[in-house]
């Protein structure tokens, strides 16, 4: 199942309340105060985590806590500090406060990490506060109180190049074309119900990670369809292939539908529309795709692709063109 948001609760740790002792020997009337200290509350900590690619793991418990430190004891024993709560996140997770609205981290990349919970620090045995004029003392400190938080974590798909284009315009089928994914393919709209992520390899030291976001209508900027929901994993993506239908089966007019597409991306986030931008026209084996693709290329100005995943046709082109606008993002990011 993906699970690309969820809202939790997390809370860390208690700190373990300081110990109020006497040592009490044989033969030792004056043993003094031997109260521990009490031991660090757990905090609760995400990591980035390769691999975990969905937040399903959290979409069935609401509250996360942490263990509670250990109260100190006699024989200045120190408490037990708690064991931190690690929680894997998927690379692309957004941690957001929940209660204020403001983003607490990014967790891009794998490796990142943050604390979103900090445990309540141990309280001090009496031992703490001997001294020459307390030789007795009875003061002892409580443990920390935890921080408690109500989070929101939103995942945003991490791809080098995001496909994007109308409902059935086969950018599933393009996916399982150039990688080992295997995305639901049917002959009706909406078939992708989520993002699903696929490695191109390129030669036998280079690849580069290819997305197929769900199929955009007009009105997804505002919610329509899944809107919101799809849009948002393209930010992600350092490139787009807006993959066009030559024929589609609603009669719709392709250059039209290329426009809807480009315009939803535009009003849900202007710096889509200015990403490099490969665009292809899908599906080459039907009849008057090449005609599509001339009239397309003409109203845009520029190259305009003709592939199908079918028989292959143009795959070879495609991926080149998909290499060189990562290198050249890359030279432009590196100046």
């Amino acid at each position: 199942m993906f699970v690309d948001a969820a809202t939790i609760e997390v809370e860390a740790g208690r700190g373990g309340d300081g110990c109020l002792s006497f040592r009490r020997e044989k033969y030792i009337p004056r043993g003094g105060p031997d109260g521990g200290d009490g031991g660090d509350g757990g905090s609760v900590i995400f990591v980035a985590t390769a691999g975990v690619d969905s937040l399903a793991s959290l979409s069935g418990r609401y509250h996360w806590k942490a263990q509670n430190g250990e109260r100190g004891g006699s024989s200045n024993c120190h408490g037990r500090n708690a064991e931190d709560l690690v929680i894997p996140l998927p690379p692309g997770t957004l941690i957001i406060d929940a209660e204020h609205g403001h983003v607490i981290k990014d967790l891009a990349v794998a490796g990142d990490s943050v604390v979103a919970a900090r445990g309540g620090r141990g309280g001090k045995g009496n031992m703490r506060f001997k001294s020459a004029a307390n030789r007795a003392p009875r003061q002892t400190t409580p443990g920390g109180e935890p921080e408690k938080r109500l989070l929101r974590l939103e995942l945003k798909v991490i791809a080098d190049v995001g496909l994007v284009g109308k409902p059935n315009a086969g950018k599933s089928t393009l996916l399982s074309r150039l990688s080992r994914a295997r995305p639901e393919i049917a002959d009706y709209p909406f078939t992708t119900k989520f993002p699903n992520l696929g490695i191109v390899q390129v030669g036998p030291d280079r690849s580069f990670v290819l997305a197929d976001i769900p199929g955009l209508i007009e009105g997804a900027h505002e919610g329509a369809g899944l809107g919101h929901e799809f849009l948002k994993h393209i930010q992600r993506a350092g490139i787009l292939v807006h993959l066009v239908e030559p024929a589609p089966v609603d009669g719709s007019d392709p250059l039209e539908n290329y426009r809807v597409v480009h315009a939803e991306l535009e009003q849900y986030d202007r710096e889509l529309a200015e990403r490099p931008e490969i665009v292809a026209i899908s599906k080459a084996e039907l009849p008057g795709s090449a005609e599509v693709r001339d009239a397309l290329a003409a109203v845009l100005g520029r190259e305009v692709l003709l592939i199908s995943a079918v028989t292959g046709q143009g795959l070879d082109r495609l991926v080149h063109a998909m290499v060189r606008e990562l290198d050249t993002r890359a030279e432009a990011a590196s100046k």
